[in-house]
C-alpha cells in the first residue's frame, strides 16, 4: 500500500514537472505583473457592466472602456507569451508599465476622436505610449 502510493506521487511529481516545462501559465498567473493588470481589467470590465445599464455603445466612456480592455487584453497576450523559466521578468513595476499603457492609449484614441495625426497633443500623446511600449519591450525581450 505504502509503496503504490510512493509510486502515484512520484508519477504526480513527474507528470507536473513535464507540464511545467511545455509552457504551463501557472507561474505567469502568480506573478505580481499578472496579478496588476488582472485587478485593472476587473476594473474596467465592472465599470463597463455599469456604464452600459445606462449608456449606449456610441457614448465615449464606453468607447473609452472598451478600448482600455483591448489594450489591457493585448498586453495580457505578451504576458502569457513568457516562458515559465523567465517569470521573473513579471515584476510589479512591469504590471503597473501596462496599466500605465493601457491608459496612455486610451488617452490617444480619445485624442484621435476630435484631431488630426498632426496635432501637437496628439503627437504628444504618441510619444508616451511609444516610451512605455519601448520599456515593457525592453523588460519582456
Amino acid at each position: 500500500m505504502k509503496k503504490s502510493i510512493l509510486a502515484t506521487a512520484l508519477l504526480l511529481i513527474a507528470a507536473t514537472a513535464a507540464f511545467s516545462q511545455t509552457g504551463e501559465v501557472g507561474p505567469i498567473r502568480s506573478s505580481a505583473a499578472y496579478s496588476e493588470v488582472l485587478l485593472r481589467k476587473t476594473q474596467v470590465q465592472a465599470d463597463l457592466e455599469a456604464f452600459l445599464a445606462d449608456y449606449t455603445e456610441a457614448n465615449p466612456k464606453i468607447i473609452d472602456l472598451r478600448t482600455e480592455l483591448a489594450a489591457i487584453n493585448k498586453s495580457l497576450e505578451k504576458i502569457y507569451a513568457v516562458k515559465p523559466t523567465e517569470t521573473g521578468k513579471l515584476t510589479l513595476a512591469l504590471g503597473r508599465l501596462i496599466v500605465q499603457q493601457a491608459t496612455l492609449q486610451t488617452d490617444l484614441a480619445r485624442l484621435l476622436r476630435s484631431y488630426s495625426n498632426d496635432h501637437a497633443e496628439v503627437k504628444r500623446a504618441r510619444r508616451k505610449v511609444e516610451i512605455f511600449d519601448a520599456a515593457i519591450n525592453e523588460i519582456l525581450r
